[in-house]
């Protein structure tokens, strides 16, 4: 009866799986499919020809649209707020092992606007720009914007981190004469550095692709979100699938190289225990 219950289970839950990677990497694979339409191709199928036409076509001047920099604004926002997320994510994380006055009201306000519609934040810091007399710009108030988006993640991640943090490796190097700061240099950074790079990750994917918070602040240029979404009513050439196919493999190998220099940390501090 066990064995009938169990294989039911799974059954159920491969099926489940199978139709939600479907649901999500089905609309990617036909973007990516229609990318390599030929010269005299449309927006959907079947298929006119084979060829890297549409992809060409991403390095010559278009009637509308901007790839190369909006694809650069995205890219310069996505590292500032990478930088940001993982600086403050790691002091918060450090402070926040003391309790202190107000420590909890702090928490409460760090999280709070992921509670908070991601339009509502924009129009408000797009207002609040324009009335101070400042212009909205994507280096300024959508570089604000994102960080209301990644910083409570990033905290969250680092509070987990600290919580399974155990301190008596701290402590061990402190009795062997470690100062605070070679004990945070030489003990607590290399233990922490893969979920730092993990923040960092989370922090530039959340802006890189970030539309709702850069709608009303980027100002008068556009981020490569912005750019697609107003592609879409404009552009009627599958060169707007070759930039969805290209954006999409420079996010996994984003993803990749991430993940493998987390690999090669943690191999290298598990050979130095």
């Amino acid at each position: 009866m066990n064995r009938e219950k169990r294989s039911l289970e799974f059954y159920v839950l491969a099926i489940f799986f199978t139709v939600f990677v479907l649901f999500l990497y089905g609309p990617l694979s036909a973007v990516v499919i229609l990318s390599f339409q030929g010269p005299d191709g449309g927006l959907t199928f079947p298929l006119n020809g084979v060829s890297l036409h549409w992809f060409a076509n991403l390095f010559e001047k278009q009637a509308v649209g901007d790839f190369g920099a909006s694809f650069q604004r995205s890219l310069m926002l996505g590292v500032m707020v990478m930088i940001v997320t993982v600086v403050v994510s790691l002091l918060a994380g450090l402070a926040f092992r003391r309790r202190f006055r107000g420590s909890t009201f702090l928490f409460y306000a760090t999280v709070a606007s992921l509670v908070v519609p991601s339009i509502i934040i924009s129009l408000g810091i797009g207002v609040v720009f324009q009335q101070g007399g400042l212009a909205p710009a994507w280096y300024s108030s959508a570089f604000g914007a994102h960080l209301t988006w990644t910083l409570p993640f990033g905290v969250l991640i680092m509070f987990a981190v600290f919580n399974r943090f155990s301190p008596a490796y701290e402590e061990a190097a402190r009795d062997l004469g470690a100062s605070s700061w070679q004990t945070f240099r030489h003990v607590v950074l290399p233990m922490i550095a893969p979920s730092l790079i993990g923040v960092g990750l989370f922090g530039f994917t959340l802006s890189y692709d970030e539309f709702a918070r850069t709608l009303m602040t980027s100002g008068t240029y556009n981020t490569l979100p912005l750019e697609i979404y107003g592609m879409t009513t404009n552009v009627t050439t599958p060169v707007l699938y070759a930039l969805g196919t290209v954006t999409t493999l420079f996010s996994f190998t984003i993803i990749l190289v991430a993940l493998a220099v987390m690999t090669m940390l943690g191999r290298r501090q598990a050979k130095k225990s």
